[in-house]
């Protein structure tokens, strides 16, 4: 059985259908997401939508936290415009499937959080030996970064399988990962930008907002959004 993972998809429904309809092709229907359901751009309903029709497992982000209730961020001005903005257009049974989502999954002998095991909805992890070394279990999944990576430290395995709606790690393209008898295995597709970018200027939103897409670019990279 083949399972996959997408984290961090920001409201880019495009990038979300991309993934989702790759995932479609591949026959692959275990799907859990990492968290950041929400966040930066504006079709936080269609994607929040499309994880409840199909049932994805989803654990909490910090951008699903602050939607669901948890205020705002305390580190970057943009985020909270988005927010702002994010806060006035949501539906009510959407937030309310936010407010509900659990801070870890499991799936078989695979444990999942957003950030890290320190701090499950807002740790930006480095994986290393120590850190890996102290937790009980053999395969972890987190996201948050959005840094597509797999690291193998003895016989425990880590994977970030990147943002679908978000990328920063210098490739544009919207990433997941997919997990087969005990191998990952990570994965990109192309997606409509154009729509993303002309949807945020009808919100009211401008090119510093965005323009990160083009490049796979960490914009602001000093605020650890």
């Amino acid at each position: 059985m083949t399972i996959a993972f997408i984290s961090d998809i920001h409201g880019n429904f495009e990038a979300l259908k991309s993934v989702l309809s790759k995932l479609d092709n591949l026959g692959i229907t275990d799907i859990y997401c990492l968290g950041d359901t929400v966040g930066y751009y504006s079709q936080i309903n269609e994607c929040c939508n499309e994880l409840r029709k199909r049932k994805i497992p989803s654990v909490m982000g910090n951008h699903d936290w602050y939607m669901a209730g948890g205020g705002f961020c305390l580190r970057s001005k943009s985020v909270n415009d988005c927010l702002e903005y994010q806060k006035r257009v949501i539906d009510k049974e959407n937030r309310d499937w936010l407010k509900a989502l659990p801070i870890h999954l499991r799936v078989g002998h695979i444990k999942m959080v957003h950030g890290g095991w320190d701090n499950p909805i807002d740790e930006y992890l480095s994986p290393n030996q120590t850190y890996f070394d102290r937790l009980e279990g053999e395969v972890f999944v987190s996201g948050h970064t959005h840094v597509q990576s797999i690291h193998k430290f003895g016989n425990k395995t880590y994977c970030n399988p990147g943002s679908v709606g978000q990328p920063r790690d210098g490739d544009p393209r919207a990433a997941f990962a997919t997990f087969t008898e005990g191998i990952f295995q990570l994965h990109r597709v192309k997606y409509d930008m154009q729509k993303v970018f002309d949807l945020m200027k009808l919100a009211g939103f401008n090119d510093y907002y965005y323009g990160c897409l083009k490049t796979g670019a960490n914009k602001l990279k000093k605020l650890n959004e």
